[in-house]
């Protein structure tokens, strides 16, 4: 509380230097729905002090870019912003050009930056976005480049300004960080360890949440099926989840990410009991080669998953089971691409994110021999996705002409005659608007599927 104070005063110091301009910020993000949350952050203190949001970098006073470093190509994306940004800075002097995320707490990032880019004016990182106000403020007062960067996590602040993306839903974060170190991923170099959020602060932010009109939340997390440990309340992420479903007003929950060590019989068992649960698990695979799966050390097996896989769609039959998968491992050879197959056909999934395998400094997995060619990549990739493809497709293809509850999310960006909702399996669907509100809750026919969503009519008045 200490701490939110203080930034609550620095965004009040900085309010007060902006009076009486106009003066604009737009906000970009890179990466994943954690991301996401942490820029309605940033956006929420941005307009707290005076600033308007626009979509157009060039009209901006102040850009902020949070970063992701998951992927190779990732610096380069920035890098270009970049480039242009300082055509715009060139012409409006006064532009404040801020970075943060996940890439700034890699040390040879902000080394290039602060070398070839010294035109950016505050760089900061993932463990302290919640002193945005103070840092901004600082970078004002000083005329010059601030970075900041903390190597661990101090504390958690939660209760700052915020702007939903979305009035009538939103993400809501239970924990930080991963302890799994997969030897492919940067995230806990860059995310740190896990740390849990004490279960009254989350109970408390979702009630808030839907007396604000919320009707859906997602609780966010690397792992969410390792929350709780370390916390006095001693409360599992299944209790929670049950605990979070059975707050009165909220209409539907949503969580992720699951690791497939971890997930215990509660939890799939908590599903199974409340409809107010989506029906929906993303539980990544990674591969489906057992001698893979010991180099990417994600702690369980080809056959555990399979297990695990097969008790939820025996206790859950209408879940829609989706998953993260990489091509192009070190020494990924055609009895692993066979091995990953033979998992997504067994699973039968609703859905599937495939990647290339993309190298990261700093990884276990970046040093090791047997590196593939991008050819060898690329046709690996190409035999995953197209299995995915089809397998996802035909699981759609069994709820054509099932009624489902959909949450009407906006408008078609192709008809505007149309809504496009979303139903509890996670498929999009489009229909005629038929009078109903973005926000509301609709009973809808899925009539055609056309591959990985639906064209649906709404049933009922």
């Amino acid at each position: 509380m200490e701490e939110s104070r203080l930034q609550l005063e620095y965004i009040e110091k900085v309010k007060k230097i902006n009076e009486g301009r106009d003066l604009k910020y737009c906000s970009v993000v890179f990466g994943c729905q954690m991301n996401e949350k942490d820029s309605e952050k940033l956006c929420g203190i941005l307009e707290k002090m005076g600033y308007e949001r626009t979509g157009l970098e060039e009209e901006a006073d102040l850009i902020i870019y949070n970063t992701c470093t998951v992927r190779e190509n990732a610096d380069k994306r920035l890098f270009g912003r970049l480039g242009v940004a300082k055509q715009y800075k060139e012409e409006k002097p006064d532009m404040l050009i801020c970075i943060c995320g996940c890439m700034m707490q890699e040390e040879h990032v902000v080394k290039k930056i602060r070398s070839s880019y010294r035109y950016v004016d505050l760089i900061f990182g993932t463990f302290n976005i919640y002193k945005f106000a103070e840092l901004l403020y600082t970078r004002i007062e000083a005329k010059e480049q601030i970075t900041d960067i903390w190597d661990s996590h101090r504390e958690i602040v939660e209760d700052l300004p915020a702007v939903r993306k979305y009035p009538f839903k939103s993400g809501v974060n239970i924990m930080y960080g991963c302890d799994n170190f997969c030897s492919y991923c940067i995230v806990p170099y860059v995310r740190g360890r896990e740390r849990s959020r004490r279960y009254s602060d989350i109970i408390d932010e979702v009630k808030y949440l839907v007396s604000d009109g919320v009707v859906e939340v997602m609780l966010l997390g690397q792992n969410v099926n390792s929350y709780g440990k370390g916390l006095s309340d001693n409360i599992s992420f299944a209790e929670l989840l049950k605990k979070v479903a059975d707050i009165d007003g909220l209409k539907r929950v949503r969580f992720m990410t699951s690791h497939p060590k971890d997930l215990s019989d509660d939890l799939i068992y908590v599903i199974r009991d409340n409809e107010k649960i989506a029906r929906h698990l993303h539980l990544p695979l990674q591969s489906g080669s057992d001698r893979l799966l010991r180099l990417m050390n994600r702690k369980y097996t080809k056959e555990g998953y399979l297990e695990l896989a097969s008790k939820i769609r025996r206790e859950i039959p209408d879940i829609a089971i989706t998953t993260d998968i990489i091509t192009g491992f070190p020494t990924e050879n055609e009895d692993d691409v066979k091995d990953t197959i033979d998992v997504i056909e067994k699973v039968g999934y609703d859905g599937a994110f495939t990647f290339e395998y993309s190298k990261r400094t700093g990884t276990a997995a970046a040093s090791m021999e047997g590196q593939l060619s991008k050819e060898e990549m690329q046709e690996h990739f190409d035999r995953v996705l197209k299995k995915v493809q089809e397998v996802s497709k035909a699981q759609a293809k069994r709820f054509e002409g099932y009624v489902m509850e959909t949450l009407i999310e906006g408008v078609n960006e192709k008809d505007p005659s149309m809504y496009t909702g979303r139903i509890s399996r996670n498929n999009v669907v489009h229909f005629k608007k038929d009078g109903h509100r973005i926000g509301e809750f609709v009973q809808v026919r899925l009539d055609e599927c056309a591959g990985f969503y639906y064209n649906g009519t709404v049933q009922g008045g």
